[in-house]
């Protein structure tokens, strides 16, 4: 959040040192308001400045872009869908606020979908009628359809398309268009929600230490969800390794996601608790593992060594997650909360 602009009134009519002592009074007070601050207003400030904001404005930029090119050529879409996926990455993890009003995040990326119900979906779009292909009637169609995943089977299909995609990846390209710039905006509104936890009014967060419980509980699931699916999907078992079920594997990101998720969960660790020093090395160590894997869709799992190497990288998901647990948290005087993604 901004600096608050302090304007001291000018006071003509005052000698000069009663108008300073008048100042030096104020920046008494001043300094007591802060000191006695709950700490938490500090760690929300810093996330929504520094952390949410830009990185949903980023994925707004990126999504625009993507919805500039005037072309249904896979190969001239590829790089900006590629730059666009990256983005979500920043604040894929933040499943609260307006990611939850109505099912926006998973209508951006809907993984893992075990059953196939994407692109059971498209088929039916792709066959159907193109005129019933506006940006309203993607509102109504299952979030499994649209959004990067529907892109990636469209812009990577494992096997020849039912009919032209043309007219679907554009209204598809367009409602993620549109999702994002709804979430950029989103995060002003409840961004100051956060911000006002606890004031008169505010009935989302009518304590300020729930405005970062909210936030510590994303950073926790957020790691759990890289840990368990991110790398565990893939992962399998030593005998039975699954790279083709890893997140991102048409378009070639499994690992990228992997790191990037990682990456941007770590901002959000710095922006709620810049001095955890065990966290942070913790998330340094997961980081460096996933770097040196050098394999960027996991499909060298199916040999031994690299599968080992795979399920150290996740005990190392998990044990900083453990890290943050017992550091941030008491830092910040919060347990973990409620989450969206619980129990899926």
């Amino acid at each position: 959040m901004p600096d608050l602009p302090f304007a001291t009134p000018a006071f003509p009519h005052l000698h000069s040192s009663v108008r300073g002592r008048a100042r030096l009074g104020g920046l008494r007070a001043l300094a007591l308001m802060l000191l006695l601050a709950p700490p938490a207003a500090a760690d929300t400030a810093a996330v929504v400045a520094d952390h949410a904001r830009p990185g949903y404005q980023a994925f707004d930029d990126a999504a625009a872009r993507l919805a500039d090119v005037e072309s249904c050529d896979a190969e001239k879409l590829r790089p900006v869908f590629q730059a666009a996926y990256d983005a979500w990455m920043g604040v894929e993890h933040l499943h609260l606020g307006p990611a939850e009003e109505d099912g926006r995040a998973l209508a951006i990326l809907f993984w893992p979908d075990p059953k196939g119900l994407g692109a059971k979906a498209q088929t039916a779009l792709l066959t159907g009628d193109p005129a019933a292909l506006t940006l309203d009637g993607m509102a109504q169609q299952s979030v499994a359809a649209r959004g990067l995943s529907g892109l990636e089977r469209l812009l990577y299909p494992a096997k020849p398309l039912a009919a032209d995609p043309c007219p679907l990846i554009q209204i598809t390209i367009d409602d993620m268009a549109r999702q994002a710039e709804i979430l950029s905006a989103g995060w002003d509104t409840f961004g100051d929600l956060l911000l006002s936890a606890g004031q008169p009014g505010n009935t989302r967060f009518l304590k300020p230490h729930e405005a970062t419980q909210a936030l510590f509980t994303q950073l926790a699931t957020g790691l759990e969800f890289v840990a368990d699916r991110r790398i565990g999907r893939p992962l399998g078992t030593f005998d039975k390794p699954r790279p083709d079920l890893a997140e991102g594997h048409a378009s070639g990101r499994a690992l990228a996601n992997i790191t990037l998720s990682l990456q941007a969960l770590r901002g959000l660790a710095v922006s709620l608790s810049p001095k955890s020093a065990k966290t942070l090395a913790a998330f340094d160590h997961a980081i460096q593992l996933a770097q040196e894997l050098n394999d960027p869709n996991l499909d060298a799992i199916t040999d031994p060594q690299a599968w080992l190497k795979l399920q150290i990288l996740q005990q190392a998901v998990r044990a900083t997650r453990d890290a943050a647990i017992a550091e941030i948290g008491p830092a910040l005087g919060v347990e973990l909360g409620f989450n969206s993604q619980d129990g899926d």
